[in-house]
């Protein structure tokens, strides 16, 4: 409990000098955001009894903190290199999700991005790419080392691979990466070649990946493909070069089958594993389950019984995000300018980091209504 409890202290101390101007209202509406289940606005967090100052600051806060994300990336590392091993993979999620804005019409760089809500697909505001360490085995914590929003600029393969170059030259444990298959394309593998990181991807049932090239003819240019692998033609498959079933106590038996040295068209000169992930027990309409289409790319691949499971816990990242926009309050602030809405937005991680350092003192610390 005492190690805890001072590994927390710490963390906060040099938080706070991480925060640049205006840290000391800055810590207190990180505070504040915390200990408030309910807000309607910003300046309701002024009325927590932890904020000890008038409601304006919480926005004189926003405006004037610049909390620096390169140094807190590379404190959130020193605190992942003290619960991990440096042989044992380092093990990210990579996902982006948008922030909508729609009644804000003078907000800058404004786009249009995907809406999760099942009303409207589509909606108007920013967009944040994240990448965060899964910390366990099971379980919803993600823990984030960078979310940072996406400009007009940019979009989400360019800037996440720029994240994953950040992560990867500051960590000191090898890196696997796991995306989801907006990212399971050429111009993912090849923005992200030359970065020493490991990709697990999931990829679309309708993708075509090509094998090697046969032998060179000895006219014309060498060929840069051979035979096409359709995924959603199972006439185009060739044998896997490895197969096991693995009987899942929640899924039942599962079949995983694996082919080598494939590539996408744009991409020849990066070499890939395919991977086919099966249920093979019906549900409980009696419908087989759509098949999970996996490619690695790297040095390292994890064993196919593991691999499978490991992709799972992809899903960690989308519990964050439904965390921070429902309990963190992540989009009910209506910021004035791009500046203010990004050092906003820089303050999720660190409350994520301050509730998983918390974790192991607040278990003695329970409501009267429930259960320890």
């Amino acid at each position: 409990m005492n190690t805890s409890i001072s590994r927390l202290q710490q963390f906060r101390i040099d938080s706070y000098n991480l925060l640049g101007r205006a840290s000391d209202a800055t810590m207190d509406l990180i505070d504040a955001v915390l200990t408030t289940r309910t807000a309607n606005s910003l300046a309701d967090f002024s009325l927590s009894p932890v904020f000890r100052r008038e409601w304006s600051s919480t926005y004189e806060s926003l405006q004037d903190c610049r909390p620096l994300r390169q140094k807190l990336m590379k404190r959130y590392l020193e605190e992942v290199g003290k619960d991990t091993d440096e042989s044992s993979y380092l093990m990210v999620a990579i996902d982006h999700t948008s922030s909508p804005r729609v009644d804000s019409p003078t907000l800058k760089d404004r786009g249009y991005h995907h809406s999760p809500s099942a009303e409207k697909k589509v909606t108007t505001g920013h967009s944040y790419s994240t990448i965060a360490w899964i910390p366990e085995e099971k379980g919803s914590w993600a823990l984030p080392l960078r979310h940072e929003r996406i400009t007009s600029f940019e979009t989400p393969i360019s800037k996440a691979a720029w994240q994953l170059k950040q992560v990867a030259k500051n960590s000191k444990q090898p890196i696997l990466a796991l995306l989801d298959s907006e990212y399971g394309n050429a111009s993912w593998v090849n923005t992200t070649k030359d970065i020493e990181a490991d990709c697990l991807i999931r990829i679309r049932s309708n993708c075509c990946l090509y094998g090697l090239p046969g032998k060179y003819s000895g006219r014309g240019r060498p060929k840069k493909h051979g035979d096409k692998f359709k995924l959603n033609d199972e006439n185009t498959w060739w044998s896997a070069k490895e197969t096991i079933e693995v009987n899942d106590p929640k899924l039942g038996l599962i079949r995983i089958r694996k082919w080598s040295k494939l590539h996408f068209r744009n991409s020849s000169s990066v070499s890939m594993e395919l991977i086919l992930v099966e249920r093979l027990k019906p549900n409980k309409q009696g419908i087989l389950q759509k098949p999970l289409w996996l490619v690695f790319i790297g040095q390292k691949r994890p064993t196919l019984e593991m691999i499978w499971n490991k992709y799972l816990r992809r899903f960690a990242v989308d519990h964050w995000y439904r965390f921070i926009k429902q309990r963190l309050h992540w989009t009910l602030p209506s910021l004035s300018t791009p500046q203010q809405c990004e050092r906003w937005s820089d303050l999720m991680p660190l409350m994520t980091w301050q509730l998983w350092l918390a974790r192991d003192i607040v278990k003695e610390h329970h409501l009267p209504l429930k259960l320890p």
